[in-house]
């Protein structure tokens, strides 16, 4: 059961990850779903070890039933949809880190997500600036980013072997004096 609610948007809810969630967390293991920078899949264990990591702040994205309230709330008042992540943020730039199941992409829920995610980065750390990283061939990924007003800061070419392809991922940034939120 998800936790408590940390952001709020019109849409979508950020709430935090409790031990019950790591069987939805799994689906991010599924390639269909989220294509690992750099990280292979993790196992059950291996998940619950990484929700207690205090180096990173990790939340559920929810849409949250009219009777969900900020709490601790029923298993039926809310609907887990992704997962988004603020990590390294107590030590140098934070670095985002997202996914949506895909029968949510393309409804606004990954912006929406992503903009609170912004928000809540800007308002817990004294950084100048957040970063995230999306394969070059991940149209969809990159749009939303660059709708935010993220601006490219690099490409590394040629970084992981996916689909039978050495692919380049692009590095994005948002400085703080940038973000409209």
């Amino acid at each position: 059961m998800p936790g408590a609610r940390v952001a709020s948007g019109e849409q979508v809810t950020l709430r935090t990850i409790e031990s019950e969630d790591v069987s939805f967390l799994q689906r991010g293991n599924n390639p269909e779903i989220r294509l690992p920078m750099g990280s292979s899949p993790r196992t059950r264990d291996q998940i619950g070890e990484s929700i207690e990591d205090p180096s990173d702040d990790r939340f559920l994205v929810c849409l949250d039933g009219k009777d969900a309230g900020p709490g601790s709330i029923d298993e039926d008042d809310v609907r887990r949809i992704g997962f988004v992540s603020v990590e390294d943020a107590d030590w140098k730039r934070p670095k985002l880190a997202y996914w949506l199941v895909p029968e949510f992409h393309g409804e606004g829920y990954g912006t929406e997500a992503i903009s609170l995610a912004v928000d809540y980065a800007f308002r817990s750390y004294d950084t100048p600036a957040v970063g995230v990283g999306a394969f070059a061939f991940n149209d969809a990924s990159r749009g939303l980013l660059e709708s935010l007003g993220f601006m490219e800061e690099g490409r590394r070419r040629k970084f992981m072997y996916v689909d039978g392809e050495h692919r380049d991922m692009v590095q994005y940034g948002l400085l703080r004096e940038e973000w409209r939120g």
